[in-house]
């Protein structure tokens, strides 16, 4: 090989810094960077926008909490790429740095690490060599540190995907309850469920699907409230009965209240709680971290505990609705029109609905942080690596991941969306959007039904006003109060609310 050939050789495998860098390859990475980094934000704006125009409030903060916390990811891989040399000065005892490592059979000796130093990178090797001149090693390496901020990025994007995928399935659960409330408003619905007729509870479609052998003993209801999450977990007896029962209480007789728009809203109001990621989920994330010792097969155990909690609050939620059934059959041998279900807090652990949401957004948070360290091992250190030895553990680990995932969204989140109804208090902020819409669109046919009933006498006494300017309430206001007081025509949500008359004293 001739010199030249030599040097060139030699220029290739070299590790070039910016000063080396060619401006145009420099230019075409930043161009990149930046024109993603731009049309990403783009993107989440106008997806903001169009919520905020189509009223979606609640999913407009749920792209805010999320914002927020893609933002704490990003702080925490810019102080990493920013303090990694200063981090790697850090000196420690050999004999500490042996303890507690991840893989045993990766770790080399101090010999071999000397051997192997010309093929690491020289910045490195000046941090080793500062620790291994005191007979020390470095807390953690720079290589470390961009593998660990890589993580970071892994769980950022993973936590979307499965937040999106929350919704999605949620979503698509709730599609077919849509039918569900438009047959309220049928005669044949009206018809079945006439207040004036009596029925034996035990024969009403709801106690038949709830009052059986299997309901005599506690034990008993919870094995069969367990099965029952995985097959028709909400039924359309169930969504008619909840129904109900939240109308009577919450919303007096008004039986034309788009129940299913409600419960939809109501999702979105806890999605808007599960995006978010608490203190105590980072301080989670550290004690695994920390726990993650060969043999002790931690994560192998962490794996099954969103699975079992998942379950337990299924069969919880299925138990609330078969204890409401065993209510009205011990309560009522006869009723009259569909069962009536009491909203109450104490079917709930310590009478407290929104407990049961605090749990399973831990439990997802978790399952997320599973499926994003699995992902982020396989990508940094192969499929091979010493976190994979036993491949058995890493499939049964996958599939039980996968598992939750989709019971929470398809059935546990849902379910809880419409069986937390049955708490004695409501989402008033979801009603009053609705009231609001419901105001806006009943104001505009009033003005367009005074407009084309006004008359030219009408147009001439207004002339005759002289320009004065009534500092009462406008035609089309009054209109709307007097309909609103004394017509019968008002708005179904409206029906049967009260109206506080003031009187002066």
């Amino acid at each position: 090989m001739t010199e030249k050939e030599s040097k060139h050789s030699a220029e290739a495998g070299a590790v070039r810094s910016l000063q080396e860098t060619p401006t145009w390859a420099l230019a075409t990475v930043c161009f990149f960077f930046i024109a993603v980094s731009i049309f990403l934000e783009r993107l989440i704006n106008l997806l903001s926008t169009r919520l905020k125009n189509n009223r979606k409030k609640s999913l407009l903060e749920a792209v805010e909490n999320l914002k927020s916390v893609l933002m704490v990811l990003g702080f925490m891989s810019l102080m990493l790429n920013v303090t990694e040399g200063e981090v790697s000065k850090i000196c420690i005892p050999i004999k500490y740095a042996n303890r507690m490592l991840p893989c045993r059979k990766t770790i080399k000796s101090h010999d071999d690490v000397n051997g192997d130093d010309d093929d690491d990178d020289d910045h490195d090797n000046s941090f080793f060599h500062q620790c291994s001149s005191k007979g020390k090693t470095s807390l953690i390496s720079q290589e470390g540190l961009t593998q660990l901020s890589f993580f970071f990025c892994v769980l950022a994007c993973m936590h979307i995907l499965c937040n999106l995928a929350i919704l999605l399935l949620g979503m698509a659960k709730m599609r077919k309850w849509e039918s569900w409330e438009k047959e309220t408003q049928t005669v044949e619905y009206l018809a079945a469920n006439d207040p004036n007729r009596f029925r034996i509870t035990r024969d009403t479609t709801f106690a038949r699907r709830h009052l059986s052998s299997w309901t005599e003993t506690s034990i008993q209801l919870w094995i069969k409230c367990f099965f029952r999450q995985f097959f028709n977990s909400v039924a359309k007896v169930d969504y008619l009965t909840l129904r109900h029962g939240f109308i009577f209480a919450h919303v007096s007789s008004n039986n034309a209240f788009n129940f299913q728009n409600y419960i939809q809203r109501s999702l979105h109001e806890d999605f808007k709680t599960v995006v978010g990621i608490s203190p105590l989920m980072w301080l989670t994330v550290v004690i695994f971290m920390l726990l993650d010792v060969y043999g002790w097969r931690v994560y192998f155990y962490m794996s099954f505990v969103p699975l079992i909690i998942v379950l337990v609050i299924g069969t919880k939620l299925e138990m609330i609705v078969a204890k409401m059934a065993v209510t009205i059959k011990e309560n009522n041998s006869v009723i009259r029109g569909t069962p009536l279900v009491e909203p109450n807090d104490t079917h709930f652990w310590f009478s407290n609905p929104r407990f049961l949401l605090s749990i399973l957004h831990y439990t997802l948070f978790l399952n997320t942080f599973e499926m994003a360290f699995f992902l982020w091992v396989t990508w940094q250190f192969g499929i091979n690596s010493c976190y994979h030895d036993n491949r058995g553990i890493i499939i049964t680990r996958l599939v039980l991941a996968v598992t939750v995932q989709f019971l929470s969204s398809y059935i546990t989140l849902p379910l809880y969306a419409i069986v937390t109804q049955m708490g004695s208090s409501y989402k008033r902020a979801i009603l009053e959007e609705q009231l609001a819409n419901v105001l806006r669109q009943w104001q505009g046919i009033v003005r367009d039904r005074r407009k084309k009933e006004q008359t030219p006498e009408t147009d001439n006494n207004d002339n005759n006003n002289n320009g004065d300017i009534d500092s009462g309430e406008s035609p089309v206001q009054s209109e709307v109060a007097y309909d609103f007081r004394f017509s019968g025509g008002q708005p179904p949500i409206l029906q049967d609310i009260p109206i506080q008359e003031q009187t002066e004293r």
